[in-house]
């Protein structure tokens, strides 16, 4: 049996969720798709949103506040396409420009972050965070955010670039390698956190 037609106001209603849901990553509140139609009771868009569910348009996320799905992007809910810029030295510092390759679609839910978050990739060369389990070709995720002391970080020093953990020292910034063959690098000059790592992800080889 065919699906049932949706109803002019169903489909307005439908489109802006999923209007919402490109835009932001997360659908609407009930509240926030009444104040979009202007509507007096928020129980009218419970109605319209119960419909567009029975109807199969919408899928629910059980426990979710903003859980409304539209129909196809279930699976893809916490996908998104992240940008992947080329490699990053996890050994001594290289001046090397990033280029992008490509993207990488990751479920941010295993990242622990927000489907909406500003996220870039890098792939790993070199053998400086190995104790960090951090090993060449692995891909690494990051946000650009303000780090914390002992936040893995892909960093710019003095103009050159590289993955290490970044520490603080009697107020004197510096990264720090995770593998006894390299040296702290101490900025001389001035050092620009690109972002802060927050997943990895590893191909195993056959």
């Amino acid at each position: 049996m065919p699906p049932e037609p949706l109803t002019d106001r169903q489909q307005e209603v439908l489109e802006f969720i999923q209007s919402h849901h490109r835009k932001h990553g997360v659908s609407p509140s009930l509240r926030e798709i009444q104040a979009h139609f202007g509507l007096a009771s928020p129980f009218g868009v419970k109605r319209h949103v119960d419909a567009l569910t029975a109807k199969g348009a919408l899928h629910r996320l059980d426990g979710k506040a903003r859980g409304l799905l539209p129909a196809g992007q279930a699976q893809r809910a916490a996908l998104i396409d992240i940008p992947l810029y080329g490699t990053i030295p996890a050994g001594l510092p290289v001046d090397a420009e990033q280029q992008p390759d490509g993207y990488v679609a990751v479920d941010t839910r295993a990242l622990g972050v927000r489907p909406n978050a500003k996220l870039f990739a890098l792939r790993v060369r070199g053998d400086s965070m190995i104790e960090a389990n951090i090993v060449p070709d692995d891909v690494v995720f990051l946000t650009p955010r303000e780090p914390r002391p002992r936040d893995i970080v892909a960093a710019l020093i003095d103009g050159e670039s590289t993955l290490k953990r970044f520490l603080v020292q009697r107020g004197r910034a510096f990264l720090r390698a995770e593998n006894p063959r390299y040296p702290d690098l101490m900025p001389a000059a001035e050092l620009i956190i690109q972002g802060v790592m927050v997943g990895l992800l590893r191909t195993v080889k056959s």
